[in-house]
């Protein structure tokens, strides 16, 4: 059946999420900070492993930044962050009004907003991602989006258990972003050749290291504007590769 294997990541989500809700409050603070930890320095090794690969630094780069560009141009990551506080409003009953300036998003709502921001990205960007598609879109058993299912739905509980409910609805992305690759699956591997691939898992490590370095928070890097330059790269290397 083609589709099944992001049903089932969907699903994993989900579950994962409502099992963290469920025992947060269960787990110590500083238990949930080191685990988050653990999960960005993992992050960053999975990133960097898929970014030494390129055999041209340059079209990831160039890629990338041309990337950023355009998707700051179009406030991708404020359009996420906006559809989370939609979300939010109209899911989660336990938000309340700023009691100092109503228009601010209170702590629960920036809770909200940014677990399922970095469970968005996380979950959506990635070399799984994209070859999970094409083996779902043959309608063969989708083993890799069952393995990252799985990987998703743990990662999940520690989210869920830190950020709350908000990582949930990250499902809707991974519904919306594998549904449509999916979809396409079959003429995305006619058009990706092993060259290209290399280098949009190069792109996709890059901005997987962002991720890891959020999670640490290290800094503050705006990952769904880097979206467009996983498009990118791979059209520069069918233009300029030799």
């Amino acid at each position: 059946m083609r589709g099944l294997g992001t049903l089932i990541n969907v699903v994993l989500v989900i579950v994962g999420s409502g099992a963290g809700v469920l025992i947060g409050d269960r787990i110590p603070v500083r238990m949930r900070t080191t685990l988050l930890q653990v999960m960005g320095l993992v992050s960053i090794a999975i990133g960097m492993s898929d970014a030494i690969d390129t055999h041209n630094m340059v079209f990831p780069l160039i890629g990338m930044a041309i990337g950023a560009l355009i998707g700051e141009a179009l406030g991708l990551e404020d359009r996420l962050e906006r559809l989370g506080l939609r979300l939010q409003k109209r899911f989660d009953r336990s938000a309340a009004p700023s009691p100092h300036d109503p228009a601010l998003p209170t702590s629960s709502e920036r809770s909200f907003v940014k677990g399922f921001v970095i469970a968005s990205s996380l979950y959506c960007i990635g070399p799984l991602t994209v070859l999970g598609a094409i083996e779902d879109a043959s309608g063969a058993t989708p083993q890799l989006y069952i393995i990252k299912g799985l990987l998703d739905g743990f990662v999940s509980i520690m989210f869920a258990a830190t950020y709350g409910i908000g990582v949930a609805f990250s499902a809707l992305s991974v519904l919306v972003v594998q549904g449509s690759l999916t979809i396409g699956g079959t003429s995305l591997d006619a058009l990706l050749d092993d060259r290209m691939r290399t280098e949009l898992f190069a792109a996709g490590g890059l901005a997987v290291i962002g991720i890891g370095l959020n999670l640490l928070q290290v800094t503050k890097i705006r990952l769904a504007n880097l979206l467009p330059g996983l498009l990118i790269t791979p059209v520069l290397v069918a233009l300029f590769a030799v």
